[in-house]
């Protein structure tokens, strides 16, 4: 999954109108050792972090049918996964970096969902998109200066694109046969033998406390 979504952002970078062709598109840690390497321009998409969206959750199955539309199996509820990516803009000079990163914004915030010819694999099977928000406030619990802090780098102006997307557990329950006869029940009435009999025998009551 995460990998499909790395190639998923990647595509649809370097598809976008607003980024020339000679633009790099990399997934690298934007440390200080790999900025002196770079001698091109190029836009970096590091996944920093990743997190179950718990909000979604789910707890039930989903049913999968043949082409009787008779149910084969259940299975349970995909779960939702947040990939975080620090994307940032890296030429020589500022201004060519943000006129980059504003390609960029104008690039994501076209989408509230990564576009379906770019859904592949495991992906596409599930038939459910991956939500994409772009420049949204950090949750409390984590800031971006914490993020650069830890790459050892200087901090830079950047976009943080959250990618919603869902996970299936590989797992799948096979349903029983379908019920094909309606429900039948033998009673009788037991010390007075056969239901027959018992009838016949509240029968004659009923008739002699008549007479009476």
């Amino acid at each position: 999954m995460i990998g499909e979504i790395d190639d998923a952002i990647r595509a649809l970078v370097r598809e976008s109108d607003g980024i020339a062709a000679d633009v790099d598109v990399a997934l690298d840690a934007p440390t200080t050792e790999w900025a002196a390497r770079r001698n091109a321009p190029t836009v970096d998409l590091f996944l920093y972090d990743i997190r179950e969206d718990t909000r979604r959750r789910e707890y039930g199955f989903s049913e999968q049918r043949n082409d009787r539309g008779i149910i084969t199996h259940r299975v349970p509820s995909p779960r939702y996964f947040k990939l975080s990516y620090l994307v940032t803009a890296w030429t020589q000079r500022p201004d060519d970096e943000h006129r980059l990163l504003d390609a960029l914004l104008r690039c994501f915030i076209r989408f509230d969902a990564i576009p379906d010819s770019f859904v592949i694999d495991t992906l596409a099977e599930t038939g459910l998109p991956c939500s994409l928000t772009v420049a949204q406030p950090p949750p409390e619990d984590r800031a971006f200066a914490d993020v650069w802090s830890s790459l050892g780098g200087e901090l830079k102006p950047s976009l943080d694109v959250v990618i919603s997307a869902p996970l299936t557990r590989g797992l799948s329950y096979e349903a029983g046969p379908p019920v094909t006869a309606g429900v039948a029940a033998d009673v009788e009435a037991l010390g007075f033998g056969s239901s027959e009999r018992s009838l016949g025998m509240r029968e004659s009551r009923e008739s002699s406390g008549s007479e009476e």
